[in-house]
């Protein structure tokens, strides 16, 4: 008897997954369920391709030759590839210097938001901390109010940070939107993990360097990617903060290459544009956008994982 019992418990077992199975291929769409996944199988396609065509665009006409850009308005693939624009573009010390400031401030912008965004996140998320109430209001009132352009560039000017390349960094080393999102994550790991550590005798700085830093990879490439994209767009605060033009990063030139296409009258200062011709500005967006574009695919995996956790608490 008892072998029997055995016996029925282990085709119950055996038999309640393809019971599970069979139930969910038993369910089907109705015809407005067949509808709508048209309908918005349809939308999502055409709003992919509103999306990926001027992208195409660009990369098509920054291939084409100077006469099929001429005669042909839309481009997306050139009858004939040239790479005459991207030999021009890497052969003007302009656009190359641009490129290597872009480079410069996001790397190393990055790299200090990350640690000091970090540590600001992991100190207001341990609920022991004196005056954390206060703290968190400060850094939330941030995202509400600011002081707005000239108070900022009076700091700036008063710290002596104009016309160098701190300028571009400094002033936007933490964000609040940022540091929250890393806040939250830190208070979803468990405390117990922290009281163990400090039981082995682990101080603040080890609990945070070998317990919270591993645990946090995907917070950090989430956070290192929206630091990563603000830095190399940065426009505004090199427009306003740096009057040598060969610190100009990518951003700045390509205002000006546009500017100068479109017949505007400004000055371009001592610094040499790169002349209006369609396939070279389209090159010139090319390199410029590109660099982001390659980093994304590598953090993926982590992206919405990490944004997700981190926005969950409040």
């Amino acid at each position: 008897m008892e072998n029997v019992d055995a016996t029925k418990v282990r085709r119950k077992k055996k038999e309640k997954p393809q019971a599970e199975l069979t139930y969910v291929q038993k369910i089907k769409l109705t015809p407005m369920g067949y509808v709508f996944q048209f309908i918005n199988g349809l939308f999502l396609t055409l709003f992919a391709l509103a999306c990926l065509i001027p992208f195409l665009n660009v990369i098509g006409t920054s291939f084409a030759t100077t006469k099929e850009v001429l005669l042909r308005d839309f481009i997306i693939i050139p009858h004939s590839f040239s790479l005459s624009a991207y030999r021009y573009v890497f052969s003007t010390p302009t656009v190359t210097r641009a490129i290597g400031v872009s480079v410069f401030v996001t790397v190393v912008g990055t790299a200090l938001s990350l640690l000091v965004t970090s540590l600001m996140a992991y100190g207001l998320s341990r609920t022991y901390l004196y005056g954390r109430r206060v703290l968190n209001f400060l850094v939330l009132f941030t995202m509400l109010f600011s002081g707005g352009m000239i108070p900022s560039f009076l700091i700036v000017s008063n710290l002596k940070l104009t016309n160098t390349l701190w300028a571009l960094i400094i002033p936007s080393t933490v964000s609040a939107y940022n540091m929250i999102i890393m806040r939250n994550f830190f208070q979803g790991i468990s405390p117990s993990l922290e009281e163990a550590a400090k039981i082995d005798g682990a101080n603040h700085l080890q609990i945070f360097g070998r317990v919270m830093l591993p645990l946090s990879k995907a917070s950090f490439a989430t956070i290192g990617l929206f630091y990563a994209v603000t830095y190399w767009n940065t426009y505004r605060s090199a427009i306003l903060y740096l009057t040598d033009t060969k610190k100009w990063p990518i951003q700045v030139l390509l205002r000006q290459i546009v500017l100068m296409s479109s017949g505007s009258d400004f000055d371009t200062g001592s610094v040499e544009v790169v002349p209006p011709s369609q396939s070279v500005r389209m090159a010139v967006i090319v390199v410029a956008t590109l660099p982001i574009l390659l980093v994304y695919p590598f953090i993926q995996r982590y992206f919405i994982h990490g944004a997700m956790l981190g926005s969950v608490k409040g």
